[in-house]
C-alpha cells in the first residue's frame, strides 16, 4: 500500500467516528426539540452535514485509491448512513490498515532474507 492510499484510508477512519457521534447527537437533538423547548437541531444539523460531506469525499478518495470492489465500497457508504455505522467503519478501517502494515513488513522481510 502506497502512502497516498494509506493517507486516504486514515482520513476516512478519522472522520468516521466523529460523523457517527454527530449523527447520534442530531437524533437526540431531534427528540429533545419535539419533547422540550431545547432546539439544537440547526447547529447539530450543520455539524453533522459538514462531517457527512467530508466522510463522503474521503470515502470516494479511499475507494479510488484502495481499488475496493463494489461490495466493500457499498459497505462503507451504508455504514455512513446508519446511526452507529461510523464506529464500525472506524474499527474495520483500523484493522485493514494494521493488516496492510503487517503485510508490508512481511514482504520487506521476505525480500531482505531472500
Amino acid at each position: 500500500m502506497d502512502i497516498k492510499t494509506a493517507s486516504a484510508l486514515r482520513r476516512l477512519r478519522l472522520v468516521s467516528a466523529p460523523e457517527a457521534v454527530s449523527f447520534l447527537l442530531l437524533l437526540v437533538s431531534s427528540v429533545l426539540k419535539r419533547t422540550t423547548d431545547f432546539n439544537a437541531v440547526p447547529v447539530m444539523g450543520m455539524v453533522h452535514g459538514i462531517l457527512f460531506i467530508l466522510y463522503v469525499i474521503f470515502w470516494a478518495d479511499a475507494w479510488n485509491r484502495a481499488k475496493w470492489d463494489l461490495k466493500t465500497s457499498a459497505l462503507y457508504f451504508v455504514l455512513s448512513v446508519l446511526p452507529t455505522g461510523g464506529f464500525f467503519a472506524e474499527r474495520k478501517l483500523k484493522r485493514e490498515a494494521e493488516n496492510a502494515v503487517i503485510a508490508s513488513r512481511a514482504r520487506k522481510e521476505g525480500s531482505v532474507s531472500a
